[in-house]
């Protein structure tokens, strides 16, 4: 199963600061535990909210309003895609993280397992569908690793 670990952001991450250098060292070698147990898939920080844009969907209009975004507690600031087998695994890797936001200040991973296709009942999602939208995610992998 796969969770993603979300790391939510602080005012710091939300004003641009960068981390230390003994955080992104300390960043590399938790990324690197993980490459080395086989469970990363995918990670990165993001930029601040003023760098990005939210798309509102409502009755049948799109409206766009850039960034920066209120709350910095409920904003996104970086995440890692893992394959546990379990939640509890999951956990104990997030338990292993280096605070995100830096030693003594406030920091906060949130959990959250990604949908399968075993998820969805099969009205919702039929093993035609389900075949369909992993060849499209095969296909999105090769476009990835092609660039």
């Amino acid at each position: 199963m796969r969770f993603m670990m979300i790391v939510k952001a602080s005012p710091d991450s939300e004003a641009g600061a960068p981390p230390s250098r003994e955080l992104i060292q300390a960043m590399t070698r938790y990324n690197e535990e993980l490459v080395n147990a086989g469970v990363l898939l995918a990670g990165d920080g993001l930029l601040p909210s003023s760098k990005g844009a939210r798309v509102r969907f409502s009755k049948g209009k799109v409206e766009v309003v850039d960034g920066p975004f209120a709350e910095a507690k409920e904003l996104v600031a970086g995440f890692w895609m893992i394959q546990v087998k379990s939640k509890e695994e999951a956990v104990a890797w997030a338990r292993r993280c280096p605070n995100p936001m830096g030693e003594g200040a406030e920091g906060e991973l949130e959990l959250r397992q990604v949908a399968e296709a075993a998820d969805f009942p099969p009205e919702v999602l039929s093993s035609e569908d389900a075949a369909k939208e992993a060849e499209i995610f095969e296909r999105a992998k090769r476009n990835a690793a092609s660039r």
